[in-house]
């Protein structure tokens, strides 16, 4: 079950990484800040949905990434508005990322989100981007493992809720 969640590739050249919201520990945003460095793309646009006592979440990513020696440059702040799930968001970031001429895109995520967020993903960009190539790689999470996310309680949430909404996606709730 956790490993059927896992569906990453290598990560690859890009025009453009982009970070999903969503994680609390930061392992997203440092994993992409380390492929910017090493030069997969020139940039991260990092996606902030929600708001934690009047900050974005994208600011509170990019400051917690150039606290640990990235460059804040490299990284761009994309404050979504009415963004509430991994589908809201690509529906918001897809066109942004037309409207920029991206057509490698390398969407960096926890591993145990690469599945779903690149389901979700490719099938916006096939109806509004059509020429936008998507590429999803994994951040490794701090608590998840595939092969034995049983014997950890959040790791155990983690994979219910990511079961429950692969397949509520699955079928549009």
């Amino acid at each position: 079950m956790g490993r059927f969640l896992i569906r990453a590739e290598p990560p690859a050249k890009a025009d453009l990484i982009v970070v999903l919201a969503g994680d609390w520990r930061g392992r997203r945003i440092l994993y992409a800040s380390e492929l910017v460095r090493q030069g997969y793309a020139p940039h991260a646009l990092v996606s902030g949905p929600a708001h934690h006592y009047g900050i974005n979440e994208s600011e509170l990513a990019i400051a917690f990434a150039v606290k640990r020696g990235y460059p804040a440059s490299a990284l761009i702040p994309l404050p979504l508005r009415n963004c509430n799930s991994t589908q809201d968001e690509a529906e918001l970031i897809v066109p942004e990322l037309k409207r920029r001429g991206v057509r490698r895109v390398l969407v960096v995520t926890s591993d145990y989100h690469t599945r779903r967020s690149g389901r979700i993903y490719r099938a916006v960009s096939q109806s509004v981007a059509p020429e936008l190539e998507v590429r999803v790689a994994a951040a490794p999470d701090a608590v998840f493992r595939a092969d034995n996310w049983w014997r950890y309680r959040e790791a155990r949430k983690t994979v219910f809720l990511e079961w429950v909404k692969l397949l509520t996606s699955l079928v549009g709730i």
